[in-house]
């Protein structure tokens, strides 16, 4: 349900929702504005649109909340996924892991390792995605990391992992 406005073949207004099986829902807006683009996006299944990101892999489950202000070819971003599952992630982040034992159960699961929430803070100039801040929380494991994606050409990204988060809170709360 919902309606779009174009002009010279790009939206200028999109007010789009939808509703999906279990109460799940997708709602889309776009309202531009003195030369300012303001897009949001929120989705119950994310899968579908975290799947373009290359760097992202072995997606699965979550919902997602997206916003977007855009002016002059240059944008800055915010993405929040919460409720999510990560199967493929590097050697190194699957033996922290290994540090809770949410960690170990949910290796040995087999579905991917857990994450209650993450937030990016992006900004796009061409083709070049800058990473501000990208966090992510889960039981068995936090990271933190910013850098840059070069369009189908380069991936720099650094940060820091944490192991054994749900151990770590409870230590610092004592």
């Amino acid at each position: 349900n919902g309606n779009f406005y174009i002009e010279n073949n790009k939206i200028h207004q999109a007010n789009i929702s939808a509703l999906f099986n279990n109460n799940e829902s997708l709602k889309f807006t776009v309202n531009t504005s003195n030369g300012e683009k303001v897009t949001t996006l929120f989705s119950s299944r994310a899968k579908p649109l975290v799947k373009r990101y290359s760097f992202i892999k072995g997606y699965e489950e979550g919902y997602l909340d997206f916003y977007s202000s855009k002016f002059n070819n240059n944008s800055k971003s915010k993405l929040k996924i919460y409720n999510f599952k990560l199967k493929e992630l590097p050697v190194l982040t699957k033996i922290l892991t290994l540090a809770s034992l949410q960690g170990i159960a949910d290796l040995l699961s087999g579905e991917g390792i857990r994450f209650d929430e993450l937030e990016m803070n992006f900004k796009n100039n061409g083709n070049t995605m800058t990473i501000d801040e990208l966090y992510a929380i889960g039981p068995a494991i936090s990271i933190l990391m910013s850098g840059y994606v070069d369009q189908n050409k380069l991936i720099s990204l650094r940060g820091t992992l944490v192991p054994a988060t749900t151990i770590n809170k409870t230590i610092s709360a004592i």
